[in-house]
């Protein structure tokens, strides 16, 4: 009897561990939920009920509507033609533009007077011109086009002497360049030529001078002239002053005509004793060699990011895309101060307020503000970034368009 009351009570002790070990385990499993409820209750009230993931401290998160509109608009194709100052950089914008966003850009390099004529009967989608749109053809358009001075560079003027080594610098100013493109000095040694190169007078040779100028309708010649006009006290006349004009050197049979900043760099590579303006880049992308130009201050200068800040500082720029810019290129031309270089222009973007194709309008906007916000970190070499001001212009630009 007493093993079979020892055998009882042990059996009793084993079960009454066993059932609070069961429910040692149940308090602990319900604390354990009454933890991840009241944790996941105070995430909740912390990110506002958000039920997207979180994002970790490495990670930059994109903004859900730019993601959703990037994406709707890929494969979209945007038209766009004029000015062959801007194209270089236009081709390396185009290209990272859709590296990012896949949205393609094609623009045609046929000159500031036909990329107008082509966004006036809507064959692209955006224009580019050097020269803004003149003050008849802005109030005729007015409230329905929209404008922006978003890049600026210099026109260079450049020579081919076999004569001059590539460490020597030849100097012009105005009157001596308008008197070439007008015929009346005909050979490199003339001697106003030499007055202006008293360190290299002695190399420049008894060759006649061919006068290389643009065939198009063309804001480089517009920007080239505007300068000749201002800075030569008389010698080339208002008349000579245009985006294309009739260069009175062609008449002697000393002048030759190229297409673009593309065929005037051309001509005056394969044309021994020539002289031609370009757009800064091409000049350098082919190692032409570049006159230093005598400012208003009277000094000798060659472009530079200091000589072109400096010129730029006197630009008039309007606070609005609406706005008239025809006041824009006096300002920067031939401009005040002792480093400014004095064919400086700006070249300008020009667009529709209102589009019929929805996705090319928001595709416009999407490029507009990319540039704004960084496109200008990809500056190539012969432009200069604008100041803050036209980075401004550009948004303000972009939240003008609209789809009909």
């Amino acid at each position: 009897m007493y093993w079979k009351d020892l055998y009882k009570l042990r059996l009793s002790l084993v079960t009454q561990v066993m059932y609070m070990r069961k429910n040692t385990v149940v308090v602990m499993l319900i604390t354990v939920a009454i933890v991840i409820i009241a944790t996941y209750s105070i995430l909740q009230i912390y990110y506002g009920g958000s039920k997207e993931p979180l994002t970790s401290a490495t990670q930059t998160p994109t903004p859900t509507t730019t993601t959703s509109i990037s994406i709707q608009l890929q494969g979209v194709v945007l038209q766009g033609a004029g000015a062959t100052f801007v194209y270089p950089q236009l081709s390396e914008w185009a290209k990272k533009f859709q590296e990012r966003y896949g949205i393609q850009i094609n623009y045609q390099s046929v000159g500031s007077g036909a990329g107008q004529s082509m966004f006036f009967q809507k064959v692209v989608d955006f224009g580019c011109s050097d020269p803004p749109l003149s003050r008849d053809t802005w109030l005729k358009y007015n409230g329905s086009v929209l404008q922006v001075p978003w890049l600026f560079g210099p026109v260079v003027v450049v020579y081919n002497i076999p004569e001059i080594p590539k460490d020597a610098v030849l100097r012009l100013d105005a009157i001596a360049i308008a008197k070439i493109y007008k015929g009346e000095i005909r050979y490199w040694n003339n001697e106003y030529i030499k007055s202006l190169n008293p360190d290299i007078a002695h190399l420049l040779p008894n060759k006649e001078i061919v006068a290389v100028y643009r065939s198009d309708s063309s804001g480089t010649t517009e920007l080239f002239t505007t300068f000749l006009y201002k800075a030569s006290n008389g010698v080339w006349t208002k008349d000579l002053v245009g985006k294309s004009v009739s260069w009175p050197v062609e008449a002697t049979g000393r002048g030759v005509g190229g297409k673009g900043n593309e065929g005037v760099t051309q001509n005056v590579m394969q044309i021994p004793y020539s002289i031609g303006y370009v757009e800064w880049s091409y000049a350098i992308k082919n190692n032409l060699s570049i006159a230093a130009i005598k400012n208003a201050a009277g000094n000798f200068v060659i472009p530079t990011r200091e000589t072109l800040e400096e010129a730029l500082k006197n630009a008039r720029i309007p606070t609005s895309p609406i706005d008239d810019f025809s006041g824009i290129v006096d300002s920067v031309i031939y401009a005040t101060g002792e480093k400014s270089y004095p064919i400086l222009g700006p070249t300008h973007i020009i667009l529709w307020r209102r589009y019929d194709d929805s996705k090319k309008a928001e595709a416009l906007k999407l490029f507009l503000k990319w540039v704004a916000e960084e496109g200008y970190n990809h500056i190539v070499e012969g432009y200069v970034a604008p100041p803050q001001s036209v980075k401004e212009l550009l948004i303000k630009a972009a939240n003008e368009i609209m789809s009909q």
